[in-house]
């Protein structure tokens, strides 16, 4: 990585700017999130997104338990500081997670005197800036890729699912633009149906499921993709970067970008796989502060989902398989080397050469 790709200094991975208030209810589903697990931690607006998340959380939970009901509505009429968001006539206004997300999509912005990140044009569509709005704003019968690509507004449920899917959005929203670029493209060519084709498939397996191995050693990247567990994840153990403590020296890291493999890890278990993709970079990266290493991966995971994706043959079984909590200082279990012997998490297997 020349010195001349290395993003722009930033002040700080947070800001302590005070944040408008998002009133709301939310169901226990949220409640359940351990905000404090590694593969969380390169979020951005963490701390905004957890506290507030925690919060409306806590209070459905504080509502239900003084008046004796488990009453699930309420989330119809939403408050915010946002005067302009105070219409509920206005299918355009965000619910409950849209407001928490637009308002750390908008915090994000300010910190980094940025504009927010606008979607990437395809055919004669202009540039969008994004932002996320009610799921009541997708029109009836309307793709929701082409409704984000041409409108930027990206519908959101409240659910732990789009929760997901929005911080993604934020801490990536170069590459969520670059696949939705994609789906646009493809949209166009072969319309809406149930067979999506090859590239809308590897768009929606590394979106739905992707990981992101980042390495300053091409041996541990190879051996991921060669299905060497030993290689990639137990014998080079002490080169993986810890989320809590991280290193300098460190030579490899993994950072989740599938939102619906954020959702399954709620609940942890064993056999949950990533499909993941390695981006290789020089040693500086690890010396780089968490916003910048984010800043940095999502201009190159955006180049390479491009690349992949602009191929004729692209295919998701060009997506390497990657059990999510054998990555080191994933899941404390996996300090003990007996722990990747498990055949069925585990399972060896080898890509079939390219005839070219």
């Amino acid at each position: 990585m020349p010195a001349s790709d290395l993003p722009a200094t930033l002040n700080s991975d947070t800001h302590t700017k005070q944040l408008p208030v998002v009133e709301g209810q939310l169901d226990n589903s949220f409640a359940t999130i351990d905000w404090q697990v590694p593969w969380l931690s390169h979020i951005t607006q963490l701390s905004y997104i957890s506290n507030t998340i925690e919060h409306l959380s806590r209070s459905k939970s504080q509502r239900n338990s003084l008046d004796g009901s488990n009453d699930s509505e309420g989330v119809d009429n939403v408050k915010s500081l946002d005067e302009h968001d105070t219409n509920a006539s206005d299918i355009n206004t965000p619910d409950t997670i849209a407001k928490v997300l637009k308002t750390a999509m908008v915090q994000q912005a300010d910190h980094l005197h940025q504009p927010l990140p606008h979607t990437k044009p395809a055919h004669d569509h202009k540039s969008q800036t994004l932002q996320f709005v009610s799921q009541n704003a997708l029109p009836e019968g309307e793709a929701y890729e082409h409704f984000i690509g041409t409108t930027g507004n990206i519908p959101t449920r409240d659910n732990l699912h789009d929760l997901f899917n929005g911080s993604i959005w934020l801490t990536f929203p170069k590459t969520k633009a670059m696949l939705n670029y994609y789906h646009m493209l493809e949209i166009a060519k072969q319309g809406i149906s149930e067979r999506r084709g090859r590239v809308r498939d590897t768009i929606t397996v590394f979106d739905e499921n992707g990981a992101v191995l980042v390495t300053s050693d091409a041996s541990i990247g190879k051996a991921l993709v060669d299905f060497d567990w030993q290689a990639s994840l137990v014998n080079p153990r002490a080169k993986w970067d810890n989320p809590a403590q991280p290193n300098t020296s460190a030579q490899a890291v993994v950072y989740i970008f599938g939102h619906a493999l954020l959702e399954q890890l709620v609940h942890p278990r064993k056999p949950l796989c990533a499909h993941s993709i390695v981006i290789h970079v020089a040693q500086e990266f690890f010396s780089l502060s968490l916003a910048e290493r984010m800043s940095y991966l999502d201009d190159k995971v955006a180049e390479y989902m491009d690349t992949l994706l602009s191929n004729d043959d692209v295919k998701p079984r060009q997506l390497a398989p990657l059990p999510i909590l054998g990555v080191p200082h994933f899941w404390a279990e996996n300090a003990d080397t007996g722990f990747y012997e498990d055949s069925y998490v585990f399972r060896s297997g080898r890509r079939k050469k390219d005839k070219n």
